[in-house]
């Protein structure tokens, strides 16, 4: 029993799930014409996420319990350690399956000689109670293969319309130990988009699937929370960090250059809102200045106020309670800049 190599590992990295974990399980048990096992990695949740995953029926769900909490990364790496299929998925804890998703990616990945597969994503806003794909699938259809230019391209902060860092990626496990593929620990979001962006710059081939297979659930209180600037900080340092290891192409190259100038942009705007949320108008001029583009990012009713604001230190008059920037940064989704379960 210990020599059977199933044809999937998924990776279950939770954190204080007992709500969604047994649905994430049921959803990979329930995967048909693949063989599999389900890893559970608990990362010292405090609920009963250990006692769900190590008291599961299943022979085929497994605990790794996390001495200690390491993060999202830290986890999925417990994980993937623990792995032995032939293919290995990562499974958030509060989302699902279809259960021909592994079948058809796997299936879609060997025919094209892929180390990689992705496919869509519905998503299901459980408190609207809408599900809606992500992209489009006739897009998708016509991109049989997702190329390193195209996901750097793709993942840009409030840019981005359509940003392939949302997909959940299948690997070849022979491929990510070749290459000692890990996460990053150091990233409390972004993590995949390295993972993946690493796995294509090391001459992975990635296969597109255009139907939808995953189902990626946005609950009451589970929309990413709001982008802090040591988050963004910590990508841009993994991103130099990534971009010194790998060999770029051009259109890398260029992709890379306009990340690598979007990640400063979002820098210099969470600036430019904390100067606005503290009335430091002086701080506020300066880095609209030296960054106009920050002050692009600035939604319209945050501006609206912004300049209220201003106009009020300028006179001196005290600013009335309207003028206060209460209002959220823009929604940046979830996904590869968010922290799910």
């Amino acid at each position: 029993m210990t020599d059977f190599i199933p044809d999937v590992s998924f990776v279950i990295a939770a954190y204080n799930a007992e709500e969604t974990l047994e649905r994430a399980i049921d959803s990979a048990l329930a995967q048909g014409a693949v063989s599999m096992e389900v890893i559970v990695v608990d990362d010292c949740s405090t609920d009963g996420t250990r006692e769900i995953a190590g008291n599961h029926p299943d022979p085929r769900v497994r605990l790794v319990a996390m001495a200690r909490n390491g993060g999202p990364g830290a986890a999925r790496n417990a994980g993937l350690d623990a792995a032995r299929g032939r293919w290995v998925a990562v499974l958030d804890s509060d989302d699902a399956l279809r259960p021909d998703r592994m079948a058809r990616l796997i299936a879609r990945a060997e025919k094209a000689g892929a180390q990689i597969a992705v496919d869509n994503l519905d998503v299901i806003r459980e408190d609207a109670g809408t599900i809606l794909p992500m992209f489009p699938e006739p897009m998708l259809a016509r991109m049989p293969t997702l190329t390193l230019a195209k996901f750097i391209a793709s993942n840009m902060i409030f840019q981005s319309e359509h940003n392939f860092g949302y997909m959940k990626p299948v690997f070849e496990r022979a491929f990510v130990e070749k290459h000692r593929l890990r996460f990053d620990e150091t990233l409390r979001i972004g993590e995949d988009y390295i993972f993946l962006a690493s796995a294509l710059a090391r001459g992975g081939l990635c296969a597109v699937e255009p139907t939808v297979g995953y189902l990626y659930y946005i609950r009451d209180g589970s929309i990413s929370r709001v982008l802090r600037q040591d988050h963004v900080e910590a990508m841009l340092a993994a991103d130099t960090r990534f971009f010194a290891e790998h060999p770029f192409g051009a259109a890398a190259l260029a992709a890379q250059r306009r990340r690598t100038r979007n990640l400063k942009d979002v820098i210099a705007f969470l600036k430019l809102v904390d100067s606005i949320k503290e009335r430091e108008l002086q701080a506020m001029l300066k880095i609209a200045c030296l960054n106009p583009r920050a002050v692009r990012h600035l939604s319209m009713p945050i501006f609206a106020r912004f300049r209220r604001l201003a106009a009020s230190l300028r006179s001196g008059r005290q600013p009335s309670p309207t003028s206060q920037l209460s209002s959220p940064l823009p929604n940046m989704g979830a996904g590869p800049h968010s922290n799910k379960g």
